[in-house]
């Protein structure tokens, strides 16, 4: 049976963008559009109804984070069996859609990551020089605890499997933009599969982007989420944020009277 793909657009001040990314997308591959905005100021709302799309509204900017957490809720409450993270900003090809959910429906992944860097091509399509440099260096730390090979960590683009959501624990993590990676590590933590497709990706003003300061910030706050992954895994620390839900509630069932 097709599973039913949901795609999930946390939006803040994407009026400008939104329009276009919803157009591109492959209809007959997706089964709902969910569409949650973090307190825009511009007329995000307003063409997200016009779209006919499922929309849920923070009464303020919370962050990235906390909207994604708002995206994945209402996406499983609507039954979906496959989730994809698409930004509204039109920076990544919504038309890949049903590339980046394949090795989900064969049944050869469980998380599927767009990667910017895979081709090779990310600073002739207008990537900044300091900002892939610190992707790939972080990307790099990230692979080494992690113990993985991928091309890069750091994208918006991505898909779960219904069982991902269902069991790492994202209502505990950041609101900011960290939440990525630290949702990334709860998958490895779990010892979910995760495969990358490569994506092309957009740069221009209307894209969201981040300062060189608040990438650093972010930079920052990635080596600290590695440090406490690690001594999670040498069991130095108990790393409550780590450990799957599903994996408490097995360790609760099991437990002898």
């Amino acid at each position: 049976m097709k599973p039913k793909v949901v795609v999930v657009m946390p939006a803040y001040n994407a009026g400008r963008t939104l329009r276009m990314t919803y157009e591109e997308l492959p209809k007959d591959t997706v089964s709902t559009v969910i569409l949650v905005d973090d307190g825009s100021t511009d007329e995000t709302l307003k063409i997200a109804r016009e779209l006919n799309l499922e929309v849920f509204m923070h009464d303020r900017n919370y962050g990235y984070g906390a909207n994604q957490k708002t995206c994945y809720t209402e996406a499983l409450k609507a039954g979906a069996d496959i989730v994809v993270m698409v930004h509204p900003d039109y920076q990544y090809d919504p038309r890949l859609v049903p590339q980046i959910v394949e090795p989900i429906s064969k049944g050869a992944a469980d998380v599927v990551l767009g990667s910017r860097l895979k081709g090779g091509t990310a600073l002739q399509q207008g990537m900044p020089w300091w900002k892939y440099f610190s992707n790939r260096l972080l990307t790099w730390v990230e692979n080494t605890t992690f113990g993985l090979d991928l091309s890069e960590f750091h994208t918006g683009y991505r898909a779960f499997r219904r069982e991902v959501l269902e069991s790492v624990n994202y209502a505990i993590d950041s609101d900011g933009f960290i939440f990525d990676q630290e949702i990334i590590a709860q998958v490895v933590a779990a010892r979910f599969r995760i495969a990358e497709i490569g994506v092309p990706t957009r740069y221009f003003p209307e894209a969201s982007s981040a300062s060189f300061t608040a990438s650093v910030m972010y930079g920052l706050k990635i080596l600290t989420l590695t440090a406490r992954f690690l001594l999670f895994k040498w069991k130095i620390i108990p790393g409550r944020q780590f450990i799957s839900l599903r994996a408490r509630y097995t360790k609760v069932a099991t437990r002898p009277s």
